[in-house]
């Protein structure tokens, strides 16, 4: 079997080695050519799967180690008899963590407090969804738009325009759809983005296309009130970069990029593959996760619960830096910025997930015991 796979995926040799030969290419270089004699595709985000690609090729099924499958043409796939998997869900956690990094960071440079603000979410899937859950489990007031889950399932949903009226943090978790009436695409262009609270927070970590870049600047010149955290941006790899300038955190398109969203990715598409090959998936994840650098950190019992939670989340995620090193990639020709964004993103560092952190206590008081919780982090108690 002949297997064509994005570089970027980690442990291809470890899951897929044994199934066949593995040509490893950049994402975006994948072209008709590279899959003339594969059987198999595996790619990212960047990849664009269609027709075009595939055409006359032997590939029979393609995975994607994502959540998204706005770059894969599931239209195509189904007439062509193309198999094919995505992994939902892999990396939300990571998403999670960069959502909390990044209000902890605007909370501390606007002296707010984050308990006493309104969260608006749009998109309560795989990623919202959690960050719905973590939210309101430390006690934060939470308002959700999924106009496809309310229309599906009913529920306590609420209108865009409820939350851009009333919150004071909008955080986008929405797949990009171009068409009918439930696009997302440009979801928030200069009527939407205008009406925002004064003095409101914006984070897209869901799609570039789902904010008008071109809107977001024009508004931002105007309204220095707005605070705006963007991992992904119109355009991509090639980014605006006097919008970068007006955006309070600025990052390329990592916000899922923890190692262990990055592995679970691959671990769900091969148990796909196997599914489909009709064998059984005899290698598994916790096999291969390395250990992390921070397994435990102990608190005082009488510590600050919102000092507790900043530690916490900064101890194993602070997206200041990725801010300061995408920052430093703004910079030379179109050519060399857009090797810049791709390069940040394959050298990504080493990052862990909160809720593989024990928190060690000697005696929890209730606050703690909740915060810790939350978080999806894990007590441990200390010997008296």
């Amino acid at each position: 079997m002949r297997i064509v796979a994005d570089e970027n995926i980690p442990l291809l040799d470890e899951f897929f080695a044994g199934h066949g030969a593995i040509r490893r290419l950049p994402g975006r270089a994948i072209s008709a050519a590279d899959v003339a004699d594969a059987d198999v595709l595996l790619v990212r985000s960047v990849t664009r799967v269609d027709q075009a690609l595939l055409q006359g090729s032997p590939v029979l099924f393609v995975g994607t180690c994502t959540i998204g499958t706005d770059h894969l043409d599931l239209d195509y796939f189904a007439a062509a008899d193309i198999a094919w998997a995505s992994a939902p869900g892999c990396n939300a956690r990571g998403v999670v963590d960069y959502v909390l990094g990044s209000l902890l960071a605007l909370a501390e440079r606007e002296g707010a407090e984050l308990a006493q603000r309104t969260y608006g979410v749009v998109g309560a899937g795989q990623v919202g969804g959690r960050l719905v859950k973590v939210m309101r489990a430390l006690g934060w007031r939470v308002l959700v738009c999924d106009p496809p889950r309310q229309a599906a399932e009913g529920g306590d949903y609420v209108s865009l325009e409820t939350l851009l009226s009333q919150c004071d943090v909008l955080s986008l978790h929405t797949p990009l759809t171009a068409d009918g009436p439930l696009a997302t695409r440009h979801l928030l262009s200069t009527e939407q983005l205008q009406a925002l609270r004064p003095g409101a927070w914006l984070i897209n970590a869901s799609r570039g296309a789902v904010v008008d870049n071109a809107a977001l600047y024009q508004v931002l010149q105007q309204r220095h009130d707005l605070q705006v955290v963007l991992d992904v941006w119109e355009g991509e790899p090639l980014v605006d970069v006097p919008l970068a300038g007006l955006c309070r955190i600025a990052t390329p398109h990592i916000a899922g990029y923890s190692l262990d969203g990055k592995l679970r990715g691959t671990a769900q598409i091969y148990q796909a593959f196997c599914a489909w090959m009709q064998l059984p998936a005899s290698i598994e994840l916790a096999q291969l996760l390395p250990a992390p650098w921070l397994p435990t950190l102990q608190l005082d019992d009488r510590c600050d619960p919102a000092w507790a939670l900043a530690t916490l989340c900064r101890a194993v995620y602070d997206p200041r830096r990725d801010d300061a090193d995408f920052r430093r990639s703004l910079s030379g020709d179109e050519a060399a910025r857009r090797s810049a964004f791709d390069a940040l993103r394959k050298h990504y560092p080493y990052r862990r997930e909160t809720d593989g952190l024990r928190v060690a206590l000697n005696a929890p008081t209730p606050a703690l015991q909740q915060l810790i919780s939350a978080l999806g982090a894990s007590l441990q108690m200390l010997e008296q």
